[in-house]
């Protein structure tokens, strides 16, 4: 009889595989680790080797697996344009039959499941801010279509998989999420500006900077994750998991370069295709069937990720 929960994280040694699985750590479950290093490292989780609780194995979710756990949380996905544009079948591939071969393991074991979606599916979203009733603004045939339509797809799956073989299911779908272990190159706003700020490069706007985002702390959405988990069963969401504070990414920009003491300027850029315009999360279900919201707010959270990246670059 196994009496430590067993609990398999997909992408576990990517940015926030691996802050979750340092949580499940401590909360004594046993904890393997699961990654393709595509856009995760090792590391991240380098520090977790000797937790003789912890498991490390390369794989790919596109490709089954055999293992036995209680629970998993599917976070295999590059997440980022810059990655998940690299190779958009394999990014479509990666959300879709890394679903299906993780929905599938699911149900042999009877075992309880997390999908990580993404506020990506409500699109370019005409509704704001965003509920999660919301069906959203989604161009299938563009170059962000593999990222959106796939994790869209996910959903339908796990959805599919409770409503066909009453499987136990969770989805999340998260928003702009930032903090420690980023990917130094993955394209993303506040990577993107703390990085350049901290070289003294211009910082790249694109358009005014009047798009909006929310900016969630990791160690916040680590915590909607675990409430998640532990909800009854039959509440599966989708639920929103983001931080509802708005700022224009010009403002963000601003408190990067007086936070870094950077004398960077700002390089405004043509408007990528599809970038959204506006992107904040209702979180009314989050704090309602998860009693969960933020509570690092934007100055801090920027802080402790730009502490960590001026100790990345110097390493570097």
């Amino acid at each position: 009889m196994h009496l430590k929960k067993r609990v398999l994280v997909t992408g576990g040694a990517g940015f926030l595989g691996s802050h979750l699985c340092e949580r499940l750590l401590a909360q004594g479950c046993d904890v393997i680790c699961l990654d393709n290093y595509f856009t995760g490292s090792k590391q991240n989780v380098a520090h977790l080797l000797d937790n003789p609780n912890f498991e490390l194995m390369r794989h790919d979710v596109t490709f089954p697996l055999y293992v036995e756990v209680d629970e998993i949380y599917n976070l295999a996905c590059p997440a980022s344009p810059i990655h998940y544009q690299h190779d958009p079948v394999a990014t479509t591939k990666t959300s879709v039959h890394g679903a299906i071969n993780m929905l599938g393991l699911a149900k042999r074991l009877r075992a309880k499941i997390m999908q990580a979606s993404t506020s990506e599916v409500y699109g370019d979203p005409s509704v704001h801010p965003q509920p999660e009733s919301y069906w959203g603004n989604v161009n299938p045939i563009g170059f962000r279509s593999c990222y959106d339509e796939g994790k869209r797809c996910a959903e339908t799956l796990f959805f599919d998989y409770r409503r066909q073989h009453n499987l136990r299911i969770k989805v999340a779908r998260i928003f702009n999420t930032y903090g420690p272990r980023m990917h130094p190159n993955d394209g993303r706003v506040v990577s993107n500006f703390i990085i350049q700020a901290l070289r003294g490069e211009p910082l790249t706007v694109y358009g005014q900077g009047q798009q909006t985002r929310s900016f969630c702390y990791v160690d916040d959405l680590v915590e909607a994750f675990l409430r998640l988990m532990d909800t009854p069963d039959d509440f599966t969401g989708p639920v929103n998991t983001g931080n509802p504070g708005e700022f224009t990414i010009l403002e963000l920009a601003k408190l990067v370069i007086e936070y870094t003491g950077s004398k960077s300027i700002i390089d405004y850029r043509p408007l990528p295709q599809d970038d959204p315009k506006q992107r904040r999360p209702d979180i009314t279900l989050a704090k309602a069937k998860l009693g969960w919201e933020p509570k690092v707010a934007l100055p801090e959270g920027l802080k402790k990720t730009i502490e960590y990246f001026d100790a990345f670059l110097r390493q570097a």
